[in-house]
């Protein structure tokens, strides 16, 4: 039986996962650059191994409250789409679930909870399994989040050239 491995996180009180090969790195909330005006989603943008990445706060999307905490971290993700870092409550562990534990959700009938692909039901946890990218692109006015990063990194480029 085939077993998919994945980065555990805490939002407020709930546990997710996002698959393992999309999680980059997991990095101390430092430095992030806000920037007016942007969706109340966004924290704004910071640098990670030179590249200019947005960040994401999980909890505003989920329950539409701040993430705040020592433990906060950012999980940078890579889509097709744009790396991004996800502002979670806490990083909790890389483990592995066997596909026998994985239920498909109904919810990803409803398009604002599209991006939870499936539940894993274990003795005492519950974890809700999160597409990255499904995620990204299910955010109001992100795709001119994404053209504004762009567009930053021409610039940038320009700037060295």
């Amino acid at each position: 039986m085939e077993s998919i491995k994945a980065v555990v996180f805490a939002c407020g009180t709930e546990e997710y996962a996002v698959p393992v090969e999309q999680a980059i790195s997991i990095e101390k909330l430092d430095r992030v650059t806000p920037i007016p005006h942007l969706p109340n989603y966004l924290l704004g943008f910071t640098r990670n191994r030179g590249e200019l990445i947005p960040v994401l706060d999980f909890e505003r999307i989920l329950y539409n409250r701040s993430t705040n905490g020592d433990a906060s971290r950012i999980i940078i993700l890579n889509t097709d789409v744009v790396n991004y870092g996800l502002l979670v409550t806490e990083a909790k562990e890389i483990l592995d679930f066997d596909e026998s534990v994985l239920k498909q959700v109904g919810l990803v009938n409803y398009s604002k909870t599209r991006y939870f692909t499936a539940v894993a039901n274990l003795e005492n946890r519950m974890i809700t399994f999160v597409d990255p990218k499904v995620l990204v692109n299910s955010l109001d006015g992100i795709r001119q989040i994404i053209n504004y990063l762009h567009k930053m990194i021409e610039n940038e480029k320009n700037v060295e050239a």
